[in-house]
């Protein structure tokens, strides 16, 4: 893979000067069309030390607006992200639609650099691979444009490069201990990184290898790439509008769907003196248990999903009556705003997941996408079928960081809910709670019901089941997930 970039290509400055005036004005061009387009650029830079990865970096900045550039360098993790899933340091960086976001150091330096290291086995490297191509295919499916370029020098040309570096003082900085050990393992470097690049050099996010040698050459190969990559996905773009982009499928509709949910027992009941003294109970039990997590630095997420007025800001109110209002925080989830639309949609999610030790509580969630965008045609069925998939992924990692996830979702019947409704329409302070949107959303009850029944079916895993809540009676409701929350909790610890 390598040996193509060892060809000593160069370009004279003739030749350069030639080319540097129009290959600027056309990247600032499409740039500038970038603006309005519905897609985000990724550009990944990686290779070998001192192949000119900084340089490009830099001149990408010179030769196209810098306001519309993100950039990011990444080295070892930080303690705020080493508490987190390995993803989460990318995910909250991703530029939003129509821009570009530079990536220099990725998701792949890690991996590579515990294998070369002997940290890993080749079977760990293979497994990163593989949700590496997972998620550059989530976002590739999002719309994403995902340029990966590989700055390549042989051994003989890198062991130059450092020695001309080190010797002259303005350049002396930029040549550390490090790039030295990694000389030293060049050969390892080299035959790790061929098969990292080859399983994950995919048809959707391609890797090209630039001949670094020559600043010339690689500075013209590599914004040509770019221009090129560029023009023809905004090309694409406007072939295919997003807007005319399939409908999701009907969903079947049925005068009375019979799933999961019909199986549980809505008459379930506490009566008044039973349930004050379980609150009290579960409550102290709960903050017992949450501080010894705390003390092991072992945070947990709550998701809590279910009909409107099912009673979910209760039960977490419940929930968090029994923990330090410093340890948790609640994330109530609507409609996502401009930003949160120009991202995929599990960005917003990313960002909020929790520090070491504490408790992220998620009132709605992600399951949005297979459940209300399904419903309301907001998401083609394209987007909300490979969202099944993408949900486990996510809630896999957040499992293999050690992340307890838990996932409710709070039933009552259609009856129960139109009263609860009136009783809103009727009580003064609890007006802000109905909308018309809540009777518009439960004419389609039946629609959403078969939607929560395969979203149930398809995303209760060993590792984040569901937990499914009677809650005709809040009472009940309240003490069942309180106590299933301890119970997870106590067995996590």
């Amino acid at each position: 893979m390598f040996e193509t970039a060892e060809l000593g290509r160069k370009l004279s400055k003739k030749e350069y000067d030639a080319q540097e005036p129009s290959l600027r004005t056309a990247l600032l061009d499409v740039q500038e069309e970038l603006k309005h387009a519905s897609f985000p650029v990724i550009i990944l830079i990686g290779g070998v030390d001192g192949a000119g990865k900084g340089e490009t970096v830099n001149l990408l900045h010179e030769w196209m607006d810098p306001r519309y550039l993100e950039a990011h360098a990444f080295g070892a993790s930080s303690d705020e992200e080493a508490e987190r899933p390995e993803a989460w340091r990318f995910w909250r960086l991703l530029p939003p639609r129509g821009r570009i976001g530079i990536f220099f150091g990725s998701w792949y330096t890690r991996p590579i650099i515990d294998r070369v290291y002997g940290r890993t086995k080749t079977a760990v490297m293979d497994d990163e691979l593989t949700r590496i191509n997972t998620f550059e295919k989530e976002l590739v499916e999002d719309g994403a444009l995902i340029i990966k370029l590989w700055f390549h020098l042989s051994k003989d040309v890198q062991k130059a490069r450092l020695r001309s570096l080190e010797k002259n003082e303005k350049t002396r900085w930029r040549v550390t201990k490090m790039d030295w050990k990694h000389f030293k393992l060049y050969d390892k470097f080299r035959r790790i990184s061929e098969r990292a690049l080859r399983e994950t050099s995919t048809g959707e996010a391609p890797w090209i290898v630039i001949e670094g040698a020559d600043e010339r050459y690689r500075s013209i190969t590599v914004a040509n790439h770019v221009l090129e990559q560029i023009t023809k996905r905004l090309a694409k773009s406007k072939r295919i509008p997003r807007k005319v982009v399939e409908k999701a499928r009907p969903i079947a509709k049925t005068a009375d769907p019979y799933t999961l949910l019909d199986t549980l027992d809505l008459s379930l009941k506490l009566d008044d003196r039973t349930y004050k003294k379980q609150l009290e109970k579960y409550q102290g039990h709960l903050n017992l248990l949450y501080r010894k997590a705390k003390a092991k630095r072992m945070s947990a997420i709550l998701v809590f999903e279910g009909w409107d007025a099912a009673g979910k800001g209760g039960v977490i109110r419940r929930i968090t009556g029994g923990m330090d209002a410093r340890d948790y925080q609640v994330i109530p989830i609507a409609a996502p705003t401009e930003e949160e639309r120009a991202h995929h949609y599990l960005w917003r999610f990313w960002r909020h997941l929790p520090r070491a030790g504490r408790v992220t509580i998620f009132d709605r969630s992600w399951y949005g996408r297979v459940l209300v965008e399904r419903v309301e045609d907001f998401a083609t069925e394209a987007e909300w079928m490979r969202g099944y998939s993408e949900i486990v992924d996510f809630e896999q990692q957040l499992h293999d960081h050690g992340i307890m996830l838990m996932k409710f979702w709070i039933h009552i019947d259609a009856d129960e809910q139109l009263s609860r409704f009136k009783l809103r329409q009727a009580t003064a302070y609890k007006h802000y709670k109905i909308t018309d949107e809540d009777f518009r959303n439960r004419e389609k009850r039946n629609d959403y019901e078969v939607a929560a029944n395969e979203m149930l079916d398809r995303t209760g895993t060993e590792f984040a089941p569901w937990h499914l809540v009677e809650a005709n009676d809040k009472q009940y409701a309240r003490i069942k997930a309180l106590r299933i929350f301890c119970e997870r909790l106590e067995k996590f610890l």
